[in-house]
């Protein structure tokens, strides 16, 4: 429990802390590197008891490669992308903590091939908290998977497109952040913000079946993820 306190406060009060230094300083990079390395942290804290296998690695190296493919070719379709859903049923099975390091990797991976910048660790936080909290509802997730999936989908699109618009507010006043220009940026996203909702629902529906029975089976043959 103390581990995964540490963890959990790594995550949701240490990166905020990196990326609002980055955002002092004009480091962007180092921010993101920052990002990264602390979301590898809480994954392995959650081993007490053992090392991290080199299986559970590799299946977090996978679900990482096909995140960062799905938004590659889903790239003629802007803000309709399948990487929230992937981050999220990937946490479903193997933990918040791996969710948020798949959702983190994500980002500064595919960024890449769509362009790095200062709003990359925004967007790795952003799909990071997003399978964090993922991991921490996955029960009522998965057993009414058909009804929540839907609705965790709905409000992981608000959560990300929240976060991308800070950073939005940010750069675009040059003086601060300043609420009542983040409201009018949240309203005039807001069509881009269904965008995010809609995807998530359909590729939430289509990937939880299939998902459900590679992330079961492998987790069954060879005993990944056990504490």
């Amino acid at each position: 429990m103390k581990r995964t306190l540490i963890g959990w406060g790594i995550l949701v009060l240490g990166i905020p802390c990196v990326i609002f230094i980055g955002l002092l300083t004009g480091q962007y990079a180092p921010a993101a590197f920052g990002v990264a390395l602390l979301s590898c942290v809480p994954f392995y804290l959650r081993f007490e008891n053992r090392k991290v296998r080199a299986r559970e690695l590799t299946l977090i190296a996978a679900l990482t490669a096909i995140s960062v493919g799905s938004r590659a070719a889903f790239a003629l379709f802007p803000h309709f992308k399948p990487v929230a859903a992937i981050v999220i049923l990937a946490a479903l099975y193997l933990g918040g903590e791996a969710g948020f390091l798949i959702g983190s990797f994500s980002a500064v991976l595919s960024n890449f091939l769509f362009g790095q910048g200062p709003w990359t660790p925004f967007q790795m936080f952003g799909w990071g908290v997003i399978g964090l909290l993922a991991g921490a509802l996955k029960k009522p997730l998965k057993k009414y998977w058909w009804g929540l999936l839907p609705l965790y989908g709905i409000f992981a699109g608000a959560l990300y497109s929240a976060v991308m618009d800070s950073w939005t507010a940010l750069f675009t006043g040059g003086g601060g952040f300043d609420l009542n220009r983040y409201l009018a940026v949240l309203l005039t996203s807001f069509p881009t913000t269904v965008v995010y909702m809609v995807s998530n629902v359909v590729f939430l529906l289509a990937f939880y079946i299939p998902m459900n029975k590679i992330l079961s089976r492998m987790i069954t043959k060879y005993g990944l993820y056990e504490s």
